[in-house]
């Protein structure tokens, strides 16, 4: 398995609303200047905040599949369809853009803090489809509650959210100082965005193991040549709060170039 870690200064930055909403940019838009501009289908991953309120005006999309999760504070949508709805905190609101759709975003405070995420499906397939809505509330999603850890499925098993793109995601929080144990299938990627506390990333157990720090806001991608487990490990002084996505790193459809 291959790893390696981007603190924040080899990710990008953004901000909307006059400055109200700032972005740290994992994965960013061509020219943004993020070390990673794609891995596989997982096409753009910002992670917002606002102190306050802020606001998004209307704008565009086709194709791509558009998440919007919410760690704290709300997330208000308005689009084309004739859509207006609010979600809170662990909630998901999902465009599936398809030929096309129009929307506003407003986020609210006190400290918001949320995640958009771009799926990227066959687009010229996409554009063919008719675009869609989707809320989804924090009780929704299945959690499991194992020996020093909590771990929230977002997408995958038990799921309410159905994508075209081939993605597992889930929001992960471990005990200070405990192990979690995370399979990986060989031929994918692992990609992990730390949002709270640091620790280490190990691949395989005992003499042949190997371990990679990192700290807060460091984003992680990691490539199984053959079925895997990892091992990530919170520092002793703080949990841990880590959100998941594994994707296929190549898929069998064109993807949109980006530079």
């Amino acid at each position: 398995m291959q790893t390696m870690v981007y603190g924040p200064t080899l990710q990008a930055i953004g901000a909307f609303d006059g400055g109200t909403i700032t972005e740290q940019k994992p994965i960013g838009f061509s020219g943004e200047g993020s070390a990673i501009k794609r891995v596989g289908p997982l096409f753009y991953w910002a992670w917002a905040k606002t102190a306050v309120e802020g606001r998004i005006p209307l704008h565009p999309h086709q194709a791509f599949e558009i998440m919007t999760y919410v760690i704290s504070g709300q997330a208000q949508h308005g689009d084309t369809l004739g859509t207006r709805s609010t979600v809170g905190a662990g909630g998901v609101q999902l465009m599936q853009t398809g030929s096309g759709v129009s929307h506003e975003e407003r986020f609210v405070g006190p400290n918001m803090e949320g995640f958009q995420i771009w799926f990227e499906p066959y687009i010229d397939k996409a554009l063919l489809m008719e675009p869609t809505y989707s809320q989804y509330e924090h009780e929704q999603f299945p959690e499991e509650s194992g020996d020093g850890y909590l771990k929230k499925t977002i997408i995958g098993d038990g799921s309410p959210i159905s994508i075209t793109v081939d993605a597992q995601m889930w929001d992960v929080v471990i005990d200070a100082g405990r192990p979690y144990r995370h399979p990986v299938s060989g031929g994918r990627a692992l990609t992990a965005l730390a949002i709270r506390g640091g620790g280490s990333w190990s691949e395989g157990e005992g003499d042949g193991s190997t371990s990679t720090p990192f700290k807060p806001k460091d984003f992680i991608v990691a490539r199984a040549d053959e079925d895997h487990d990892v091992i990530i490990t919170a520092d002793e002084d703080a949990p841990l709060r880590l959100i998941l996505i594994d994707v296929p790193p190549t898929v069998d459809y064109p993807l949109y170039p980006k530079r």
